[in-house]
């Protein structure tokens, strides 16, 4: 496994036309698992202020862009799942499980910009995507 400092986490909404919604972390990890399933693990420290934001949010696929290491670095992108949310005092933590999208971040924004302008939304969005990519 391999371990890396979450700088920036932005979770993409479906249903606002992939417009973004910046979490604002107050610590963050992600971890290559390096597994047979390429998975990663997402995990931000957050303001207590997300939970019904993510409690809304516990049987979707999330899209998900992490900043990495640096502030300066691109954006990688995930498909992800919400494994776990652990209230922490007046903070929580949000648990993001899911898989790098290797493509360049310019093509996955066109081609989510080329679906959504074909009426793809929600659900059929999320297959559609999966069916192409």
């Amino acid at each position: 496994m391999k371990t890396f400092k979450l700088r920036k986490l932005v979770i993409l909404d479906y249903d606002k036309g992939l417009e973004g919604t910046e979490v604002k972390l107050i610590d963050g990890l992600i971890i290559n698992r390096e597994d047979d399933h390429d998975t990663w693990l997402i995990e931000g420290f957050i303001n207590h202020s997300y939970w019904e934001y993510f409690k809304d949010k516990q049987n979707e696929e999330l899209m998900v862009q992490a900043t990495i290491t640096k502030d300066t670095n691109e954006p990688a992108s995930f498909i992800t799942k919400l494994t776990e949310l652990h209230e922490i005092g007046e903070q929580m933590n949000v648990m993001l499980m899911g898989k790098i999208i290797d493509k360049q971040k310019k093509d996955v924004e066109q081609l989510l910009t080329t679906l959504v302008e074909k009426g793809y939304e929600g659900d059929n969005l999320i297959q559609k995507f999966k069916e192409i990519y």
